[in-house]
């Protein structure tokens, strides 16, 4: 069931929303869906985050990292 909130905007915050209002969304659809928009990005973010570190601590991984840098370097063209 959806559920009312009364939120205050910023300047900033209201000229995004009306940003995202332009194609026809209202203000209820533009907030819920921005709001649903940035938790998936924080759930990206913290699965990235979780997957940069296993693979940090894998020490095959580590070298196979450090191989491809150092094929890299060696692809550079001379300064």
């Amino acid at each position: 069931m959806a559920q009312a909130i009364s939120v205050r905007l910023d300047d900033e915050a209201e000229r995004a929303l009306r940003s995202l209002q332009q194609f026809g969304r209202s203000r209820s659809d533009a907030i819920r869906s921005a709001l649903v928009d940035a938790a998936a990005r924080q759930g990206r973010s913290s699965q990235l985050a979780a997957e940069s570190a296993a693979l940090e601590a894998d020490d095959e991984d580590r070298r196979e990292m450090l191989a491809v840098a150092e094929m890299m370097d060696s692809l550079r063209a001379p300064r």
